[in-house]
């Protein structure tokens, strides 16, 4: 599968505003920006003809969401398709459910990480359990009442431990206890109250033309 390795601020120049990918870094340290710097591999000059168009906004929002979830188009289709055949919620807020409910978001939520992209690295290398067993999936898609933990043995690591020192704040759909090293998905995470700051109206239209 390929992944990005590139530096992550480019990532958000090339959306136009601040994706946060880096986690608490991106609120401590000014980004580029906040310097003025534009979309990555262009000339900072506006042509008269260069005007947005309804295709553009769509596809902005769905790259924009794929670079926060760290997820690539063919994994991405597939969680649409997943919430398009439920009747439940809207098509939307349910594919934002699905990716929030991914056991490396989750692991971020929870402050174990400072980013989702570590995150992503401490479950494949096998430092979290999930109701007592060790999952080393990232894309695993986590449910009501999981429990979700540090393995003892890697507690004392700098990263984990720093991360959830510093965080204070945790998304209202999961509950943590810092000095066990675990925490709890109390119910599914609300995407209207988390405030995303995400149109997923804009990718069900993209994903309907």
């Amino acid at each position: 599968m390929a992944v990005y390795n590139g530096p992550l601020c480019r990532v958000c120049r090339s959306q136009g505003k601040k994706l946060f990918l880096k986690g608490d870094r991106c609120y401590t340290k000014k980004c580029p920006l906040e310097r003025g710097r534009g979309i990555p591999g262009q000339k900072q000059i506006v042509l008269h003809f260069n005007k947005a168009t309804d295709y553009k906004h769509h596809l902005q929002e769905k790259q924009k969401v794929k670079s926060i979830y760290g997820v690539l188009e063919r994994q991405f289709r597939r969680y649409f398709g997943i919430a398009i055949r439920q009747k439940e919620i809207p098509t939307g807020d349910k594919l934002l459910e699905i990716l929030e409910r991914r056991l490396d978001n989750v692991v971020f939520r929870m402050g174990f990480a400072p980013n989702r992209k570590t995150a992503k690295q401490l479950v494949s290398h096998g430092h979290i359990l999930v109701n007592s067993k060790k999952v080393d999936i990232p894309s695993y898609i986590t449910n009501k009442n999981d429990t979700i933990e540090i393995k003892e043995g890697s507690r004392q690591i700098p990263i984990i431990k720093e991360s959830l020192e510093a965080r204070s704040v945790f998304s209202p759909w999961v509950e943590v206890n810092k000095e066990a090293f675990n925490g709890t998905i109390v119910t599914l995470p609300n995407i209207p109250e988390l405030a995303l700051g995400i149109n997923p109206t804009l990718i069900v239209e993209l994903y309907s033309k």
